[in-house]
């Protein structure tokens, strides 16, 4: 296939709209089901050089969860405990442990479970059954991977209807160094970025603690590829082989810092016993209780425990988590890692960082305020590195 047309661009005036290759090649890909739009394209070719640099860094499987050109999270196979499971809504799926890219996507995909709603998958193995089941009861618009087994091929078949977006791509197809991209009728030109991501870009160890256990280095490089694919600037938090929490396109790096640090407080807040235990009717949908979740974490927790608003989703009244209590369960949260795709300019971000139970940090360091960075990381006894390289992406 040397050219696929597509239904519209971005948005549905921007006609016509098609993908192919510019010196008539054949597209690296197969369409196996339904018909892929811009946007996801966009996604799933962003998403498709995630998981093959993440599987290649860490020699795991990997999935990522894709929405808007850039990831909610990414994870590798790291086998999940009964809280986790259920906190992300797969206590359920029988043989999770015995597949490590159904485990990545379920750590994914239940990282951020709102912005996840709708998204465009990517697996870096063979896509097998326990993998396509999760998938096909979730809320998504395609999968990217490079080889699918025929009983979970016909699995993702059968979802929406037949219309689902199926993509395989193959796993040998290396772009060409140069990349071009046209705005407002003007050509631009770069080379591709194929800075390649590994332990060595956290020899530099800049503070006192100059201590970084493996499973740390693991998650700052998941951290880094993931921001190497998230629109700029960024900044992600990540813990026990997954993307915890992802701040992207913010113009201020305190807002990166705040946003994904927020993500994080409610990823490690849906794992408290509270939050576990809601007693949800058993005919509440998975979005529905996503939705619930966050309302009940959040301040207004008060809107989902009015009189004749719990009723409809729980079979009793939940007591409140409180501020005082949340702010105890994350005080115990310790040893995430968190990564930056530029330098901070100032301690604002460590400070943040903290109070999210940032132990570990990588970025390029370079800023004039470096001093004031390092002696802020001090503080707090945490470990930094500092890579070198900028990881913007747009």
């Amino acid at each position: 296939m040397k050219e696929f047309e597509l239904k519209y661009g971005c948005n549905p005036n921007q006609k016509p709209s098609r993908i192919y290759m510019e010196d008539g090649g054949d597209l690296p890909i197969e369409i196996l089901c339904g018909r892929p739009g811009y946007i996801n394209f966009l996604d799933a070719f962003n998403s498709w050089q995630l998981v093959r640099e993440l599987k290649e860094a860490t020699g795991l499987p990997c999935a990522t969860s894709f929405k808007h050109v850039s990831p909610t999270s990414a994870a590798v196979g790291v086998k999940m405990d009964e809280g986790l499971k259920k906190a992300c809504f797969v206590d359920d799926i029988e043989g999770l442990d015995d597949s490590p890219l159904a485990t990545a996507y379920a750590r994914a995909r239940g990282t951020d479970r709102m912005s996840s709603f709708g998204d465009w998958i990517a697996l870096s193995e063979k896509c097998d059954v326990t993998t396509a089941k999760l998938i096909a009861r979730e809320v998504s618009d395609g999968v990217i991977a490079p080889d699918y087994d025929d009983d979970a091929l016909e699995i993702l078949k059968g979802k929406r209807k037949g219309s689902y977006n199926i993509v395989k791509i193959d796993p040998n197809y290396i772009p060409k160094e140069k990349e071009c991209k046209q705005v407002f009728g003007v050509t631009f030109e770069q080379g591709r970025n194929n800075f390649k991501i590994d332990e060595g870009l956290l020899d530099e160890i800049v503070t006192k603690n100059k201590n970084i256990p493996d499973d740390a280095k693991r998650d700052l490089i998941i951290a880094l590829i993931t921001l190497k694919y998230t629109q700029s600037n960024s900044v992600c938090y990540a813990k026990d082989g997954q993307a915890i929490g992802v701040g992207a396109g913010q113009q201020s790096r305190i807002h990166c810092t705040r946003l994904a640090g927020s993500k994080a407080d409610i990823w490690h807040l849906r794992q408290c016993e509270k939050v576990l235990s809601l007693p949800f009717k058993d005919e509440v949908k998975r979005p529905d209780r996503d939705n619930a979740i966050d309302i009940y974490i959040s301040d207004d927790y008060e809107d989902l425990l009015e009189d004749g608003v719990w009723q409809t989703l729980f079979t009793e009244k939940p007591q409140p988590l409180t501020r005082e209590e949340k702010k105890d369960y994350l005080a115990t949260i310790t040893n995430v890692s968190l990564s930056s795709d530029a330098f901070f300019p100032f301690g604002d971000n460590i400070e943040r960082a903290s109070k999210s139970g940032v132990k570990y940090i990588a970025q390029p360091g370079g800023s004039i305020r470096d001093d004031n960075v390092i002696d802020t990381c001090d503080k707090y006894g945490m470990a930094m590195a500092f890579t070198k390289m900028r990881l913007f992406h747009h």
